[in-house]
């Protein structure tokens, strides 16, 4: 098989399973913290790390949700069986990235693994990252080529695909809108707020011997969790996150 044949079909399987690299991170930190010495992080240090591992957690969860919350319906879902692309985005955050929600998705996981204060779990997780994203975004284009033709040679010439390049921005076509957020990306949320808890309650039961169920870690899961079954029932059982054109 040629290797052109062979990234595009090995992409695809891989698109198809993404879904598992939170499980796969959940089992990969526990020898991580086990093994990490925490000795040399002071209080103030502690705050500090925690604080940008969450910011840069949050940033991804931004760039995610600009990206959610500004194309239409065919669009940048959620889907794992095979490509689907309606139409093909080329404003707003499309203006500048090429493969924003990927991108959304490093910063969100990069942010929870520098949470377990491991440098070179950092550096395995971001090379392991882009071994296994490369595959993927190169059988989208291969997939957005076909379907697209010159439209997207012509847009992906010019757009960078994972490192932005703002002097290309668009205004989007198409309206933010909150409710295509609230409805797509609750399940997300709920999943980095868990795996902060599960790396704040493992150190501290590696380092104490015992747990402790009264850490802001876990009081904000539960307070997510609670979010996330409200924002569960309304998709699913009303219509008040309903909105034409969006997926």
């Amino acid at each position: 098989m040629a290797l052109l044949h062979s990234f595009e079909k090995s992409g695809n399987y891989l698109f198809k399973h993404r879904g598992q690299i939170p499980a796969i991170l959940f089992i990969a930190v526990i020898p991580v913290i086990y093994f990490t010495d925490y000795s040399w992080i002071t209080g103030f240090m502690n705050i500090v790390l925690s604080g940008l591992s969450i910011i840069i957690c949050i940033a991804g969860f931004f760039i995610r949700a600009i990206a959610i919350g500004t194309t239409p319906k065919g669009t940048s879902g959620r889907n794992t069986q095979t490509q689907v692309a309606e139409t093909l985005n080329n404003t707003g955050i499309y203006s500048v990235v090429r493969h924003p929600l990927y991108l959304g998705n490093y910063l969100m996981w990069i942010g929870i693994v520098m949470f377990t204060f491991n440098w070179y779990f950092v550096i395995i997780i971001s090379l392991a990252f882009w071994l296994y994203y490369e595959r993927i975004m190169f059988a989208e284009e291969r997939f957005l080529e076909r379907k697209f033709g010159e439209d997207y040679i012509a847009w992906s010439n010019k757009i960078p695909a994972f490192i932005p390049g703002f002097s290309k921005y668009s205004k989007s076509k198409i309206p933010f809108s909150v409710k295509s957020v609230l409805r797509r990306e609750y399940s997300g949320v709920l999943a980095a707020a868990a795996s902060f808890a599960f790396i704040d309650n493992l150190r501290y039961f590696f380092e104490n011997g015992d747990f402790n169920p009264l850490r802001i870690s876990s009081a904000s899961l539960v307070i997510i969790a609670v979010i996330t079954l409200i924002l569960r029932t309304l998709k699913h059982h009303t219509r008040l996150l309903d909105e034409e054109g969006r997926s």
